[in-house]
């Protein structure tokens, strides 16, 4: 696999971090869906490429819309209750060995609003096929308690979701 040169700190500090949306989705049992990548930049980090849905905030697009969006694109899910919005924007950046490798190369970390919603829907509408012209984002997925989901996370990002499970664990109840 090909991959882009390595950029200095002071390339890296130029580059932009990515606004975007997370959802905490959680169904009645208290479990929290996180889907399964497969990213061409894994390598030492393929252990831990489980994530809950996220995607990036489009122009003029309000953070709550986005997240709706996202879910739905990501997972096929629209049968959903908005629980909270996080009050934080939370960001985490990228090791210096996926600086332009991850995140198309083209940004230093995320920015994120997360929001907590609870999936009252069935489990046979979540499709995490390729539709719509979008390419699946998840091989796999499955519900996971919600103390064992910063754990899933590749190591850089863990952080964001030991804030978010922690802000939002207390809708985890069956």
């Amino acid at each position: 696999m090909k991959h882009a040169p390595h950029r200095t700190s002071d390339q890296a500090f130029a580059l932009p971090m990515r606004s975007c949306v997370g959802i905490m989705l959680l169904n009645n049992d208290g479990k929290v869906w996180v889907g399964r990548r497969k990213p061409k930049w894994a390598g030492d980090h393929a252990a831990h490429i489980w994530q809950m849905p996220q995607g990036g905030i489009e122009k003029h697009e309000p953070p709550r819309i986005a997240a709706l969006r996202e879910l739905r694109e990501e997972t096929g899910i629209t049968s959903v209750e908005v629980l909270a919005e996080h009050p934080e924007w939370l960001s985490y950046e990228l090791p210096s060995d996926l600086l332009g490798i991850a995140l198309k190369g083209r940004y230093r970390g995320q920015l994120q609003k997360w929001f907590a919603m609870r999936f009252v829907g069935d489990d046979r509408e979540i499709d995490i096929s390729a539709r719509d012209g979008l390419k699946a984002e998840f091989e796999s997925w499955r519900w996971a308690p919600v103390d064992l989901v910063p754990k899933l996370i590749v190591p850089f990002k863990r952080g964001v979701y030991e804030q978010v499970t922690g802000a939002f664990g207390h809708f985890a109840v069956a």
